[in-house]
């Protein structure tokens, strides 16, 4: 009787033992593929369990419930969207959630975009839910949680990886608190007697430093030249502030007529900043508006490759303007 009991019991293992090594080595059965399905932050197992099936793959969920138990990686599901492009087994599935291996999207954010341009990047993926749509501006800084009055440069131009299906308000979160700690950062670590009342200026400089150089080696001279200027109530005469205060009005062409004509952002016509940044800077303008050049430098010139001629005078200033024949000189 005993031998008979003991031969059931080891016949039972071996078939169960035989079952789970089935199951775990099986591909799973999914009705569509590639199958797509989300699992959200914070959600148990057993309703992550629900969600898979819903989207059309068979895991047996109580199986697979079981297997993560035993495994000792019930809790370690990661949050995000993923996308399975073959069917796995059970195991393969249980690597691939607690790995983490959600299907990435990104957009990128380059330094020196405006606002305008930053949320025409936004639309323009498809990977994104797009609810700021028909948002105004204000109403996407006040989902931001931000102080702030305008939206311009305070986005932190980057590359943002994203699982798709994301919020783009989440996108633009992530590039504010960017910006707002790397302003920080660099604010807090900033030269003495800079002449900049908040890390707001500060940041409004920095926009302006991205848009008057594209060579990284400059920026802190041009920095060096405006913080000067700023210094003594010298009008910055900064190009890109005018281009900004024209807006669509500028068709390509900063002509005198545009340096004569009086508006908040003419840095001809009134001393001081412009009252917002006119473009997202990068880390190294933030840096630069923050750590400027130790110079004697008022003035700059384009030479026409891209690099600048730096002056300290008036007069040399002139000259290097005749010298390299470019219209709209500062």
């Amino acid at each position: 009787m005993l031998k008979t009991l003991f031969t059931l019991v080891l016949v039972g293992l071996l078939a169960a033992g035989g079952y789970a090594a089935w199951y775990v080595a099986a591909p799973v059965a999914v009705s569509t593929l590639p199958a797509e399905f989300e699992i959200a932050p914070g959600i148990r197992l057993r309703a992550a369990t629900q969600r898979i099936e819903s989207a059309g793959v068979a895991i047996g969920r109580l199986r697979f419930e079981l297997l993560a138990r035993v495994l000792g990686r019930a809790q370690d599901l990661k949050a995000g969207s993923y996308e399975l492009a073959v069917a796995p087994t059970p195991l393969e599935l249980l690597d691939i959630l607690t790995r983490g291996d959600v299907t990435q999207a990104e957009v990128r954010f380059i330094e020196g975009w405006t606002f305008g341009q930053l949320r025409a990047a936004l639309a323009a993926s498809a990977f994104l839910r797009h609810d700021t749509l028909g948002l105004t501006e204000a109403q996407i800084l006040q989902r931001l949680s931000a102080s702030e009055s305008r939206a311009e440069g305070l986005l932190f131009p980057d590359t943002y990886l994203f699982p798709k299906g994301t919020s783009d308000l989440h996108v633009l979160r992530r590039a504010y608190q960017a910006m707002q700690r790397h302003l920080a950062r660099e604010w807090a670590t900033r030269e003495a007697s800079l002449p900049y009342q908040s890390p707001y200026e500060a940041l409004v400089m920095a926009s302006i430093v991205e848009k008057e150089t594209g060579r990284a080696a400059e920026r802190d001279l041009i920095a060096g030249a405006l913080v000067n200027r700023l210094r003594i109530g010298m009008p910055l005469q900064a190009d890109p502030t005018v281009i900004y205060g024209l807006g669509a009005a500028f068709a390509g062409n900063l002509k005198k007529l545009h340096l004569l004509t009086d508006g908040p952002y003419n840095t001809y016509l009134r001393a001081g900043l412009p009252p917002t940044p006119i473009a997202a800077p990068g880390l190294g303008s933030l840096r630069a508006a923050l750590h400027p050049a130790k110079t004697s430098a008022l003035y700059y010139v384009a030479r026409g490759d891209g690099s600048s001629e730096f002056s300290r005078t008036l007069e040399e200033h002139n000259r290097a303007v005749r010298k390299y024949q470019l219209h709209g000189a500062r």
